[in-house]
């Protein structure tokens, strides 16, 4: 098995968590340099995490965790958990866009409308998700926990949002610290 993507990707850390100990390749490119033409090769949509399991080829992070729970007999995910992915990969969506355009030289600041509605959503998702946080809804560490703690992890550290009034999820992010395989897939 060979997953393709950026050690910096919270889509791809996800993946690399839910694999865990598994028995696999990673395969770190630079999607936007020298690695863009084996991207292009490898995965139509242009996107990362790819995963590759012997003539089975998967291109979405969503899709790859369905086929991996399957692999390992997890559970099924709940309509619930499916709509906490849904919410968790909307503000990653929208923190992505925010951050390509800040390294295109765009200013995201400047008020312009796309890029306030990129930001209401992301402090809206962050402000549902705390909630969930603060009800307990987050306390597994099964496959959505490891999306949300990606996803927190990965706009702290690309220093995209203000935490303010979402203190817990920083807070849920430091108690899952210690989770297997964390600390190694850690994108500093």
């Amino acid at each position: 098995m060979k997953l393709l993507g950026s050690s910096t990707s919270p889509y791809v850390r996800r993946i690399r968590l839910l694999l865990g100990d598994n028995d696999y390749e990673f395969v770190n490119l630079d999607i936007y340099g020298e690695n863009r033409d084996q991207l292009r090769r490898s995965n139509p949509a242009l996107k990362i995490p790819m995963l590759v399991d012997g003539d089975q080829e998967i291109f979405d992070s969503r899709v790859i965790a369905r086929y991996l729970s399957e692999q390992q007999n997890l559970p099924a995910l709940s309509w619930h958990q499916e709509n906490q992915l849904t919410i968790i990969d909307a503000a990653n969506d929208s923190a992505v866009i925010l951050l390509l355009s800040k390294r295109s030289g765009i200013d995201t600041e400047s008020g312009a409308m796309f890029y306030e509605l990129q930001k209401e959503r992301i402090m809206t998702t962050f402000r549902t998700l705390a909630a969930m946080v603060d009800a307990g809804e987050f306390e597994a560490w099964n496959y959505p926990a490891m999306c949300l703690y990606c996803l927190v992890d990965w706009v702290d550290f690309r220093d995209l949002v203000d935490f303010a009034g979402v203190e817990s999820l920083i807070s849920f992010r430091d108690r899952m610290q210690s989770q297997p395989h964390v600390e190694a897939t850690d994108p500093r």
